[in-house]
């Protein structure tokens, strides 16, 4: 292996949209249930985090549905809101970077990834490449986006690991040609990249 993609969301970062939601609800009438479904319910944040439309056209959507009175900046700052850091991961990503070149692999919006990128700077300093939904303008697990991440591996395919959350990103990322690690927090991470040929010591 030379190449190892790394997912953000509940990998790097666990993310809770309950955190923003439970600061919007100040600025709606609808209660904390339907005010989720108003802002992240339908294809608007599929076309938000595929780079289709931007944050002022995220925010006049999520103010429609939502019967938002609050402001852009306001909104942006209670949306972006929601990640914890997951120390397992990040604790060992700088032992990671000294044998492989690290890329990130990340579905998400232009407001979150301004924030993640900023919360968790120190973690993201050791990647090589960071490959984001937005700027690809395509999610996984759809093909175009693992081949927009190719193009940044500098690496044949056989030669690339992958680490997600999600059984759907990680069976479309083997079928390009990685080795996928499925993740979760009670994963015993470092033999399951051993697994995969991925050396952490």
């Amino acid at each position: 292996m030379r190449t190892i993609f790394i997912d953000f969301g509940n990998v790097m970062g666990f993310f809770d949209h309950r955190r923003a939601v439970a600061q919007l609800v100040a600025h709606s009438p609808l209660d904390a249930d339907a005010l989720d479904r108003a802002v992240y319910g339908g294809d608007a944040m599929d076309d938000y985090e595929s780079g289709r439309t931007t944050t002022a056209e995220f925010f006049a959507i999520a103010r429609a549905a939502g019967r938002l009175t609050c402001t852009q900046a306001e909104f942006v700052r209670a949306f972006a809101d929601i990640f914890t850091r997951n120390d397992a991961v990040c604790e060992l990503i700088p032992a990671l970077a000294k044998r492989y070149r690290l890329v990130l692999a990340s579905n998400t919006c232009d407001a979150h990834y301004l924030r993640y990128s900023e919360d968790f700077a120190d973690v993201l300093s050791h990647f090589s490449a960071l490959c984001t939904s937005h700027e690809a303008r395509a999610r996984k697990p759809s093909p175009a986006y693992y081949h927009y991440c190719q193009a940044r591996a500098e690496a044949a395919p056989h030669e690339c690991a992958f680490l997600d959350d999600l059984p759907q990103n990680v069976v479309a990322a083997e079928a390009h040609g990685w080795r996928g690690v499925l993740y979760h927090p009670r994963l015993d991470l470092r033999a399951e990249l051993l697994a995969a040929g991925v050396e952490s010591d």
